[in-house]
């Protein structure tokens, strides 16, 4: 799938190019906050890298545009349910499905929080089984920190339309990535069957809510993570607490309880659970 690149708007940034229309440029980022560029702001367009741009109608709040064509779209798409690319404070965006939040941005950047749960895997030099790819910030952070290579699986196809919008995540045809980054678009849960025995130094495991994905936190899929991780390699499940204020369930306590059956030490860590294969 090819990266869009043109520039990028949310209701902020459009409000301040329009403001600045009396000033003839404006600089600021159109990338989310990757970079900055200085714009020339004319009465009818602006010109961004050389490129004539539209100014924008009214633009919705936690909305991210991209230039379709002649004019601007929502990066959302609208199929079997509604997913768009949402702004954070943070500049690096979040995503939603069906209005559900995907990702942590209450205290910091969903980036910020990928970094903290990847260093507990050490993925320095390793070879990395990245579950449930996302926007791609985990596979970000082990390509940061050194990883050897990182096997990243995506199930949905919309999600993978957004990383193509978003410039915070990684490209694995980019020449800074080194062929370190293996993206496939494909059902985990059928994938890691035909993985190798004991392939991986870790793996990283973040999928939906157990009541979107209930098949992700199954004890058949934990018994194939066992299989595929090396002994002593480590991983890191993204549970969340489900639930708990209502119906009193402990996710988190399941999870490990399935996790050492499957052949793991595992105990609750940060808002999910850190194991290693026994």
């Amino acid at each position: 799938m090819s990266r869009y690149d043109g520039p990028l708007l949310t209701r902020e940034t459009a409000t301040a190019l329009l403001s600045a229309r009396a000033a003839g440029t404006w600089t600021g980022s159109l990338d989310l906050g990757r970079s900055e560029d200085t714009v020339t702001l004319g009465d009818e367009d602006w010109l961004w890298r050389s490129q004539p741009q539209p100014y924008p109608g009214v633009l919705k709040d936690r909305t991210i545009y991209i230039r379709d064509g002649t004019d601007w779209m929502p990066a959302a798409r609208y199929a079997r349910s509604l997913i768009k690319l949402v702004p954070t404070p943070w500049g690096v965006p979040t995503f939603e499905i069906d209005g559900i939040k995907m990702l942590p941005t209450a205290r910091e950047s969903p980036l910020d929080d990928a970094r903290r749960k990847v260093a507990l895997v050490a993925p320095r030099g390793k070879v990395i089984l990245d579950t449930c790819g996302g926007l791609g910030y985990f596979a970000a952070c082990c390509l940061a920190a050194g990883v050897a290579r990182i096997h990243s699986f995506e199930k949905n196809e919309d999600v993978l339309w957004l990383r193509s919008l978003n410039p915070w995540s990684p490209d694995p045809d980019a020449a800074d990535t080194g062929g370190r980054l293996q993206l496939q678009h494909a059902d985990i849960t059928a994938a890691i069957t035909a993985l190798p025995a004991a392939s991986m130094d870790a793996a990283l495991h973040d999928p939906p809510r157990f009541g979107i994905a209930g098949e992700l936190y199954a004890q058949a899929f934990y018994d194939q993570l066992a299989r595929v991780l090396r002994p002593r390699g480590s991983l890191f499940h993204y549970t969340g607490s489900p639930n708990r204020l209502t119906s009193g369930r402990d996710v988190p306590r399941e999870v490990v309880r399935r996790l050492e059956k499957a052949g793991f030490r595992a105990r609750p860590e940060l808002d999910g659970v850190f194991a290693t294969r026994r």
